[in-house]
């Protein structure tokens, strides 16, 4: 079954002291383009969340982020008493005020704030990668959702071109005999005498270059290969995008043989149905 590259994914859990949640986002992209944000006590870690993630999803342009909250009365933030005990002094030789006043103006001097350096804990870290596999299952879950969706829409454009490529066929004989009786006008109006057997040898020849028969096996034999591969376990995006050249090929040469009115106004139906198909494959894991 396919998978599409389009897909959410997120998870939370609530800790001691805070609450972790981890958000994936994934969009198509010819690789895998991933953007990871994370706080930075968790960045040693980041090579290999990189690579899990590389092996779980494989292609797409991926948005990674880990959020923290913090529940508990643990700060990484502490006043620095010292600098806005200086402030306040300093400020006293300025203005005669209350220390409340004076306070609530020290605290948003430079450096009346510090930020103390977090360790990461390795035990606290346990929790959080199973917060990250959980993303990542429901990520996948997504897809899948989303793929079984896009299969639908293939298999249902696979078959209207089908029927309308069996609908162009039908036409061929009118075509023919159409053909026929035009040449033989056009020789009846000029009044020639003309070898009977010479003309049917270069009526044939004629007709074989319009002949779409070729056209017809391959390009239905590349619907029944899309199919096929569309019902693979492996990734095969790209391998569907390589089937779709080809069917094109097919119904372009289809197009440019038909010379009949009916048969080209359903090849530009085929091919309208078949660039439907090209925009959703790109969608493809």
């Amino acid at each position: 079954m396919i998978q599409s590259m389009t897909g959410f994914g997120k998870a939370s859990q609530q800790l001691p002291n805070k609450k972790i949640t981890v958000e994936i986002k994934s969009l198509n992209s010819k690789g895998l383009d991933l953007n990871v944000r994370m706080p930075q006590v968790y960045r040693e870690k980041e090579l290999a969340l990189r690579n899990k993630v590389a092996q779980r999803l494989e292609r797409g342009k991926v948005d990674f982020s880990i959020y923290i909250e913090v529940t508990g009365e643990e700060t990484t933030s502490k006043v620095n008493v010292p600098v806005v005990k200086a402030y306040i002094e300093q400020l006293k030789k300025v203005v005669n005020g209350d220390e409340t006043e004076l306070l609530k103006m020290a605290v948003r001097m430079p450096d009346a704030m510090k930020t103390e350096r977090e360790e990461m804990d390795e035990e606290e870290w346990e929790p959080i990668e199973h917060i990250i596999n959980e993303a990542l299952d429901n990520i996948q879950n997504f897809r899948v959702a989303e793929g079984a969706a896009l299969e639908k829409e293939f298999s249902t454009r696979i078959g209207n071109i089908l029927s309308l490529m069996n609908e162009t066929v039908s036409y061929d004989q009118e075509r023919i005999d159409t053909v026929k009786a035009r040449l033989q006008s056009a020789i009846d109006e000029l009044k020639l005498n003309v070898d009977e057997n010479r003309f049917e040898q270069e009526l044939i020849y004629y007709l074989e270059k319009m002949d779409i028969t070729e056209e017809k096996v391959r390009l239905e034999n590349h619907l029944n290969y899309f199919m096929e591969t569309l019902a693979g376990n492996e990734a095969n995006g790209r391998k569907l995008g390589f089937i779709t050249q080809e069917m094109g090929r097919e119904i372009n040469t289809m197009g440019s043989k038909s010379n009949h009115a009916q048969m080209q106004k359903l090849v530009v139906q085929m091919k309208d149905e078949l660039e439907k198909i090209k925009e959703q494959v790109l969608n493809v894991l």
